[in-house]
């Protein structure tokens, strides 16, 4: 089975990462494929399991653990679980593309160490801490307390940004999208 290459997009939730991604997997002559990341966290809205998450039990997510059946996992918050399938990688693989990631800080810097070669680590920065919470609240998806949790761990995630091939600073989206676009493009071609 021949590799292709590892883009992974990683920021504080409320950056904007899934936005980018999604534009860059309309682009076929990309090649991408999305990873869909496990779970153990509880579905929110209208997602759906095996399109935007494979959720798992707490006890089936530490089975997978213990199992090694994780590239990358990591305890995000208490007793939620997030990481990467193996199998996830190789599907993508055996189709003939490219792997595209939208993960947290930890998991994408364990992907990038592991694949230094074949991977792109792109971190997405937001303007502001402040900016970050105002998109987290319109999002009307999590609880206040939520919300805190992410802005207090959002100060260590954007202190891991120099450890990435490349920031994007998402003050404009549309320059952001371009920006992140061309980075692909140039890697994929490399």
């Amino acid at each position: 089975m021949s590799k292709g290459k590892l883009i992974v997009f990683s920021a504080p939730s409320g950056s904007g990462k899934t936005t980018i991604v999604r534009h860059l997997l309309g682009i076929d002559k990309l090649n991408l494929e999305f990873s869909i990341s496990a779970t153990s966290r509880e579905k929110r809205g209208e997602e759906v399991d095996g399109k935007d998450y494979y959720f798992l039990s707490s006890k089936e997510f530490k089975n997978n653990i213990k199992n090694d059946a994780f590239l990358e996992w990591e305890e995000v918050y208490r007793d939620n679980f997030y990481g990467t399938l193996k199998t996830e990688v190789e599907r993508i693989w055996a189709l003939g593309k490219h792997v595209i990631f939208d993960i947290d800080v930890s998991g994408g810097l364990r992907i990038k160490r592991k694949f230094p070669k074949e991977t792109l680590a792109v971190f997405v920065k937001p303007p502001s801490i402040d900016e970050l919470k105002i998109r987290l609240k319109k999002r009307k998806t999590e609880s206040a307390d939520k919300i805190n949790m992410r802005i207090a761990k959002a100060s260590a995630e954007l202190a891991t940004a120099p450890l990435f091939d490349v920031i994007i600073e998402n003050d404009n989206l549309d320059k952001a999208l371009n920006e992140a676009e061309t980075l692909v493009s140039e890697f994929l071609n490399s």
